[in-house]
């Protein structure tokens, strides 16, 4: 991904994460809380986003531990995010793709290409967290089918 890409991630953080505000408060959201109402997409969007955030950071050569911390941020994301309404609540106050973009921003040293390591610990990272983030929306299918088939549909 070029360096030129930081403009679309950061429009895509500011949509997912800050582009309403409630009226009569400074409480922002984005698109997040509200996609998480829809089972599975909620599940997936940010997930989506912060491993484009994670691949960027790697072509902008962002040091590994806070590639870490960006996973980490990213994970507890859609982990709280798995709880029907708690992880609702959570998407409007914990922000992980504004802050994943701003350790990203903080961090990234251009001018020096990523090496073999830094796109295999990407491309690990986003394995691991992708199979993490399958696990409840699998969840969810099943207990799906599984409640429809017990009321006869």
């Amino acid at each position: 991904m070029p360096r030129s890409f930081l403009p679309y991630l950061r429009a895509w953080a500011e949509l997912l994460d800050n582009r309403f505000r409630i009226p009569g408060t400074d409480i922002r959201f984005g698109l997040d809380p509200i996609l998480s109402v829809v089972p599975g997409l909620g599940d997936l969007a940010s997930p989506v986003f912060a491993v484009a955030l994670i691949l960027q950071g790697v072509q902008q050569r962002v040091p590994k531990v806070v590639l870490l911390r960006m996973a980490g941020n990213a994970l507890l994301d859609a982990l709280v995010g798995a709880v029907p309404v708690a992880g609702t609540v959570a998407d409007v106050f914990w922000r992980a793709n504004v802050r994943n973009l701003a350790l990203l921003e903080r961090h990234a040293r251009p001018g020096t290409p990523p090496t073999r390591a830094d796109y295999a610990f990407a491309w690990g990272l986003a394995i691991v967290f992708g199979l993490l983030v399958a696990v409840p929306v699998w969840v969810a299918f099943w207990l799906t089918v599984l409640v429809l088939t017990l009321i006869g549909v």
